[in-house]
């Protein structure tokens, strides 16, 4: 059901490194007055949302208020090995959800928000 995120972000130029990084992705950065996006790239291929993150006054990043994003990775700890290099921070490392549903993990981004990691292995 989800069809868009957006993630706020206080420094475009740090948060694009930080995902870029991550998830070894390209983020396209568009301007549109003082606001500020940086898409995640998409594919009609594949399933799942897309969005950006997103610099303007009214978005304001935080570790523990507001949605809680998953991103579906194969394995959690390939995008867990690359977190500290870009300057994040591992707040919980892979852990097994429980019976068939895979692996979880928590990563604060370099803006101070609460991402989660998702993969089945």
């Amino acid at each position: 059901m989800v069809g868009w995120f957006e993630i706020p972000v206080n420094d475009m130029n740090r948060a694009k490194a930080f995902y870029e990084s991550v998830f070894n992705i390209t983020i396209s950065v568009h301007e549109f007055g003082a606001l500020q996006m940086g898409w995640f790239p998409n594919d009609p291929e594949k399933s799942g949302a897309t969005g950006s993150l997103v610099r303007h006054e009214m978005y304001k990043p935080s570790l523990t208020d507001g949605p809680l994003l998953y991103f579906s990775c194969k394995d959690v700890d390939t995008e867990l090995s690359r977190v500290a290099g870009a300057s994040g921070e591992v707040i919980q490392p892979k852990t097994q959800i429980g019976e068939g549903h895979g692996f979880m993990a928590l990563i604060k981004d370099t803006e101070g928000n609460r991402i989660a990691l998702h993969s089945q292995a």
